[in-house]
């Protein structure tokens, strides 16, 4: 125990500080189970369509499917920024992930969602990928937009952080949008997913800074990581004193 601390604390730590990393692995099990459970509890019930003609004016470029799984990078290295500022910003964003996907939870019961997606012509690599995604990722949980809402989480968890670069901070934004873009041309969302998503986003942020009840969070997740830290440590003096026996 004593050899991984020491590994951790040397090659994880700079990367993901290791008392991020068990509330940050806790929200991506939480919506995974979110949005793959309600898949499966509604499998079998009435869906919505909320295509518009704005929706139908947009054009299907598979060549944006690159941007629409290429993006799970940009998560992760935001998400594991935001780990490394002060407890309090981070616990206010963790909290913001946590209820978002509860008010996802509640849209994906009571009112799911479905779209019809076109057909995917051409032998590119762009056409095969998105022939794959429409395989595995069936058409429902639209409403909000779980891929609008974790980019934007991205740009809002470093909005005016001035630890992080300024072009970082603007290219972020871009890419978030570049995001909810990619929803579009791919025909996995449509426009009121977007601003389900992003709107989601914006008001779970502002009501987890605006009130206190992050701290219940924090304190749930630094019981665990004091548990873990008081284990390790425990474990590397047990084998110091072992050593020296």
């Amino acid at each position: 125990m004593q050899a991984v601390y020491r590994f951790l604390k040397k090659y994880v730590d700079p990367w993901a500080r290791l008392d991020s990393i068990i509330p940050l692995a806790s929200a991506f099990l939480f919506n995974t189970l979110i949005y793959f459970g309600t898949n499966y509890l509604t499998r079998d019930w009435h869906h919505y369509d909320f295509t518009l003609e704005i929706d139908r004016a947009v054009p299907f470029v598979p060549g944006f499917v690159w941007i629409y799984l290429g993006c799970y990078i940009f998560w992760i290295v935001n998400y594991l920024m935001v780990g490394h500022f002060d407890k309090k910003h981070f616990y206010q964003f963790v909290t913001a992930d946590y209820t978002s996907r509860l008010v996802c939870l509640i849209f994906f019961i009571f009112l799911p969602t479905t779209n019809i997606r076109p057909e995917v012509l051409g032998d590119s690599a762009a056409s095969g990928l998105m022939r794959w995604l429409y395989d595995v990722d069936m058409p429902s949980n639209l409403f909000p937009s779980i891929h609008c809402l974790v980019s934007w989480f991205c740009y809002i968890g470093i909005r005016g952080r001035k630890e992080i670069p300024r072009w970082y901070r603007a290219f972020s934004c871009f890419f978030a949008l570049l995001v909810a873009a990619s929803t579009q041309f791919t025909k996995q969302h449509y426009i009121v997913d977007v601003i389900g998503g992003i709107g989601l986003a914006e008001l779970m942020f502002y009501l987890s800074r605006r009130f206190q009840y992050y701290e219940i969070i924090k304190k749930f997740f630094e019981k665990i990581n004091g548990k873990l830290y008081r284990l390790l440590l425990k474990s590397s003096c047990d084998a110091d004193n072992t050593s020296v026996t």
